[in-house]
């Protein structure tokens, strides 16, 4: 697991940054890395979850589109009940 931690190209897709991210979590939670390679993965992981905050963003406008800009609250309730 010798990636580039800082300054890596941004990753494919939004499951690409997700392991990625939980990837580094992990390493910096466990106290794997040295200093400054903590501080390289925290700027990584600010990068992934700026890139993956614009895919949701997309996905959000994407919807609105979909759905005439009239979103509805999701009721996980009623697609059950649908069943």
């Amino acid at each position: 697991m010798s990636k580039k931690l800082s300054s890596a190209a941004l990753p494919s897709s939004f499951e690409e940054a997700m392991t990625e991210l939980d990837e580094l979590v992990a390493r910096m939670e466990a106290g794997e890395l040295p200093l400054e390679a903590s501080v390289a993965a925290y700027k990584r992981g600010s990068e992934l979850v700026k890139y993956c905050a614009a895919q949701l963003e997309k996905v959000d406008n994407q919807v609105k589109v979909l759905e005439g800009d009239m979103l509805k609250p999701f009721n996980a309730e009623r697609i059950e009940a649908d069943e």
